[in-house]
């Protein structure tokens, strides 16, 4: 175990036993983020689902699945990455998180940030992006496949979270499915491009 596992690992288990906002009052387990803590890219939804509830690992649910063939569909693999929430503890329902709830969980995400150090942070879906960039509300078709500056040099793009894509399963020229096509390719040749030490 490296350092830096050992430092996501004392985070995570400040995370078990956080009982800063209500949502800690419903979790089953909380689910800090799992992955490859030494890459350069980091995805980060809004917070867990029913599944990831049970498991305590992010993305395993049926909106996990189809973001592991979207990076299959690239020929990436989800363990290269590091994948995590705004949130840790489940919101009842699957609801959107509060601000509040996101501002008590702020520290965990900015401290497994600060030590796994991205180069670029891919948000699924509009609640995440709109929280790392400090703004009260985006319209995804707005935002996603840009490339936005945040703290440190770091980048952020945005993605349609799997989740909407379930719900809006078509294909069409032009549709989330196909949008989220051209923005996974658009990941791989940035990851590639920070691989082989360049500048995004």
């Amino acid at each position: 175990m490296n350092n830096k596992d050992e430092l996501l690992e004392k985070i995570s288990k400040k995370i078990e036993k956080c009982n800063d906002c209500v949502l800690s009052k419903t979790r089953t387990k909380t689910v800090p983020g799992n992955g490859n803590v030494n890459t350069p890219v980091v995805f980060i939804g809004e917070g867990p689902g029913e599944e990831e509830d049970k498991t305590g690992i992010p993305f395993v649910g049926r909106a996990g699945r189809l973001l592991s063939k979207i990076l299959e569909s690239v020929e990436l693999d989800r363990g290269d990455f590091y994948i995590t929430n705004i949130v840790k503890c489940r919101p009842p329902n699957n609801r959107v998180p509060t601000n509040e709830e996101e501002n008590s969980c702020s520290k965990y995400l900015y401290a497994q940030l600060s030590i796994i150090n991205p180069k670029l942070i891919v948000t699924l879906g509009s609640t995440s992006f709109a929280y790392l960039l400090g703004l009260p509300k985006v319209k995804m078709g707005e935002v996603r496949g840009n490339i936005f500056e945040w703290r440190g040099g770091v980048k952020i793009m945005s993605m349609y979270h799997p989740s909407y894509l379930l719900r809006n399963p078509s294909r069409n020229p032009g549709s989330p499915k196909d949008k989220t096509w051209q923005d996974i390719k658009r990941i791989k040749e940035l990851y590639l491009k920070i691989k082989n030490g360049e500048e995004i």
